[in-house]
């Protein structure tokens, strides 16, 4: 899992939480159920089963793979439709090719990440590139979707390309921990990533026996998704594991351990920590359309279906696919 990394953490800047910061407890830990999205490739559902008010304003959130592709198995998603959220695509290993309506697009690879404003409204389409379809190959990331609230749901859409190289890297005091910052900020060390809801998303690599006690602003909700690896959240140290999401309580800092032992083939714990402003306001949701009344996804349908939301560009080496 090579993401972003670097040779010696303790050349980084060091962060934890003051010592009078209360420790947010552990309300949950749930168990993603897995599934296949796109053109079939395998993902966990890591939201699956949380109620909203503790992820607002993350709608939802799929790892995918992690999977080991023989060559003519790579998958991605036919062009379909956005409107109304963000859609930040992390890719750990592997690569991916995006191409949207609107212009945007590129290669993402170990450790980029493409972020995308629908806003009003585009389609796009996301794929392996050839020669990954050829050769076979190892493919694990994440999309996370992000919720806009009202006033900015029908902007103008954009594109961020978040190469690994600009991504905040971050250590503990005992330098026992990777913090990879990829939106928002942590301590004052802000990530690239520009986000309209204001977020905080970390990639966490802690190795074995190493634990974080991170400060979070009080006014986010607070998620751990493990990628990778076995450990504890909370001071109340809760075990998770692969594919598990904790739900974090009220409070001022937000605690990781890993555990001593971890599997032969996963070294350390991998987690992204999660945590944003809610929005609190009503969703409607359905499909790839994430609006706030059934009004309004009635005519994100409506404005689809009469191409309104863009047209496929015709360009050499992306399918059309079907939608």
């Amino acid at each position: 899992m090579p993401a972003v990394t670097v040779e010696n953490q303790l050349t980084l800047p060091r962060v934890a939480a003051p010592a009078e910061a209360v420790a947010r407890p552990v309300l949950a830990v749930t168990t993603a159920p897995s599934g296949f999205e796109g053109e079939g490739f395998p993902v966990r559902r890591a939201f699956a089963g949380i109620n909203y008010r503790h992820l607002d304003p993350f709608i939802m959130m799929d790892q995918m793979g992690e999977v080991e592709y023989a060559p003519g198995e790579p998958k991605g998603t036919p062009w379909h439709p956005h409107r109304g959220f963000e859609t930040v695509t992390y890719i750990i290993d592997g690569i991916f090719d995006h191409q949207d309506s609107n212009g945007g697009g590129g290669t993402i690879t170990n450790g980029d990440t493409q972020w995308m404003t629908a806003g009003s409204g585009l389609l796009h389409i996301e794929a392996p590139p050839e020669s990954l379809v050829m050769s076979g190959g190892l493919f694990h990331g994440l999309q996370l979707w992000v919720n806009l609230p009202a006033r900015d749901k029908m902007m103008a859409p954009r594109y961020q390309d978040i190469r690994g190289g600009n991504v905040q890297l971050l250590t503990t005091p005992d330098g026992g921990a990777l913090l990879r910052v990829i939106a928002g900020e942590l301590d004052g060390h802000q990530g690239p990533g520009i986000t309209h809801t204001p977020i905080t998303m970390i990639h966490a690599t802690l190795a074995p026996g190493a634990e974080i006690t991170l400060p979070w602003r009080e006014d986010f909700n607070g998620l751990a998704y493990v990628l990778a690896g076995r450990g504890a959240v909370g001071a109340e140290r809760r075990p998770i594991h692969l594919g598990q999401t904790a739900v974090f309580g009220d409070g001022g800092s937000l605690t990781v351990r890993a555990d001593e032992k971890q599997d032969s083939h996963t070294p350390d714990l991998e987690v992204v920590l999660l945590g944003g402003r809610p929005i609190r306001e009503p969703m409607a949701h359905y499909g790839p359309f994430v609006m706030n009344t059934r009004e309004e996804l009635q005519q994100a349908f409506d404005d689809f279906q009469k191409g309104r939301l863009g047209t496929i560009p015709a360009v050499h080496g992306m399918s059309e696919g079907g939608l």
